[in-house]
């Protein structure tokens, strides 16, 4: 079917000639279902669509003069707009960004971070003030998560010996951290 037959049968669609209908059916369905299966994936919803786009091509025959389109574009055209409109109506429909002025950011200020830092080289001048052998006990303790009795393994003393440095040595921390 060549250009100007298609284009006759619209036009003829448009006086309500249910004939030339039927016939523009049979020769573009196959290429108007391939553009609607094409953008909506699911075969049954495409055979749906193009039920769609048949019924608003009959109301629509009317304007396609005023479209100045090959009549075969045309087609298309009106099939992948429905297909689309169609992908766009199963989104969920988007959050007003007025309420996304409620939604807590829960990252801290950059004076928050500050303060953080500060108090962390705050603490390890303090640790540092300790001796060299409970140092390493309460990084290990406190900051590597190793336990007691391995942390006596590692420094060479008994497991309440440790227990004592840790407990001393907090009470150090506590005191150096509040002058």
């Amino acid at each position: 079917m060549t250009r100007d037959d298609i284009t006759k049968l619209i036009l003829r669609t448009s006086m309500r000639d249910r004939a030339a209908f039927d016939l523009l059916y049979k020769h573009t369905c196959a290429k108007l279902f391939g553009v609607c299966l094409r953008i909506l994936g699911d075969r049954g919803e495409a055979e749906e669509a193009l039920q769609e786009v048949y019924v608003k091509i009959w109301t629509k025959a009317d304007r396609y003069a005023a479209s100045q389109l090959s009549p075969i574009s045309w087609l298309v055209a009106i099939a992948r707009n429905h297909s689309i409109d169609l992908i766009r109506a199963r989104r969920p429909p988007t959050v007003d960004l007025a309420a996304a002025g409620d939604i807590a950011d829960t990252t801290p200020w950059a004076e928050e971070l500050l303060i953080e830092s500060d108090q962390r080289a705050s603490l390890a001048r303090c640790i540092d003030n300790l001796s060299k052998d409970k140092a390493a006990a309460v990084r290990g303790a406190y900051q590597e998560g190793v336990s007691y009795a391995e942390l006596a393994k590692r420094h060479n003393v008994p497991l309440n010996t440790m227990r004592t440095w840790l407990r001393r040595s907090l009470i150090q921390l506590r005191a150096s951290v509040e002058q």
